[in-house]
């Protein structure tokens, strides 16, 4: 195991239970929602058509695909994590638990809040760390959704010894 991962370690062990970061705010137009509904292949009206929206649904209008929202976490984590010395990378692990709590309505801005919750070593160049994310909509209660988010924490790998090699 290097120096590295060790600092990180004990580094990130320090700040388990504490927030580690709020990003900064992304506001969701129409026009972002659009264009992932033309990636995605989602084109359901209450995400596309703002008049049926309006008309039809509690919402007032558009309101962004959850899966949207969710994409935009990487994004948010950029604001708020600095890779480790030695880190080489981070990697999406996936989630634990995840739950869309409020529809997201065109024009909302919105901003990740990171609360670090754990940190297990896998291998040697490997930190898992589990984070408790929250997406907030600007001046409402309840966030967009909550996470349990999984990250690696890649380092370098230990230098092998060249004897006997030949």
């Amino acid at each position: 195991m290097t120096d590295a991962i060790c600092a990180a370690k004990a580094a990130m062990k320090a700040q388990i239970g504490q927030e580690v970061g709020v990003s900064n705010w992304i506001t969701v137009d129409q026009a972002m929602i659009d264009q992932f509904a033309t990636t995605t292949h989602d084109d359901q009206w209450i995400h596309v058509d703002p008049e049926r929206a309006a008309r039809d649904t509690p919402f007032g209008g558009t309101i962004a695909h959850g899966f949207l929202t969710l994409s935009l976490a990487s994004r948010f984590a950029y604001d708020c994590f600095d890779m480790a010395p030695g880190q080489v990378m981070g990697i999406n692990y996936g989630f634990n638990r995840l739950r869309f709590l409020s529809p997201v309505k065109a024009g909302s801005r919105l901003r990740g809040r990171f609360t670090l919750q754990g940190i297990t070593q896998r291998n040697a160049t490997d930190l898992l760390r589990e984070t408790k994310m929250t997406i907030e909509i600007e001046g409402q209660e309840t966030p967009a959704l909550v996470a349990d988010w999984l990250g690696l924490a890649v380092f370098d790998a230990p230098e092998q010894s060249d004897a006997g090699q030949g």
